[in-house]
């Protein structure tokens, strides 16, 4: 393999992995000698090392790293401490949706209206503090109540679960009637 191949094969494996690999595995991955690896990643940690750049590879007896530089340790660390907003998939807005307009309620509820099941979303939705639990159902067992939060107010924009905008009867039916076609080809009518 020519060396600016191997430098980049290199480099691949250092930066997917983010751990240490011994210099005999690089060599057998690319199919040539440690000699090689070595003279390769020495160039490589060089070419890293000129100028202002962000990454730094390092050695560890027989083995090679690739990490940040130290000198943006800060900035890296504010970077992460900054809150971020969840990302809200399709299963996570469709429970979400349930609830909003259901609570307050259990997750066999949500359960019997989504048709799956529904613990990992719930569950998110209580991290992502949207949902969180409102009491326990006076039903056998006792299940736990969810509704919605003020998290979720302010995230959507309205003040009061009242003011969420109506389903209309058409659509209403719509979703009725999808939801029966898709029972009927699951239990294969």
């Amino acid at each position: 393999m020519e060396e600016t191949k191997l430098i980049a094969a290199l480099e691949a494996a250092l930066f997917v992995t983010g751990k240490a690999i011994p210099m005999s595995e690089l060599a057998k991955a690319n199919e040539t000698d440690v000699k090689m690896v070595e003279e390769a990643l020495t160039k490589l940690q060089a070419a890293y090392a000129e100028g202002e750049r962000g990454i730094r590879l390092i050695r560890l007896e027989n083995s090679w790293q690739m990490c940040t530089d130290p000198s943006f340790y800060d900035m890296l660390i504010r970077l992460e401490l900054q809150p971020r907003k969840p990302s809200l998939t399709d299963v996570l807005l469709e429970t979400l949706s349930v609830i909003a307009y259901k609570q307050p309620v259990t997750k066999a509820e949500i359960e019997r209206i989504r048709g799956v099941n529904s613990d990992h979303a719930v569950n998110r939705l209580v991290e992502f503090g949207l949902v969180k639990e409102l009491g326990r159902a006076k039903l056998p067992g006792r299940p736990v109540l969810f509704g919605t939060t003020e998290e979720f107010l302010r995230c959507f924009g309205v003040s009061s679960t009242e003011d969420l905008p109506e389903i209309s009867a058409v659509k209403l039916e719509d979703f009725r009637a999808e939801a029966e076609s898709e029972a009927a080809v699951e239990v294969g009518v």
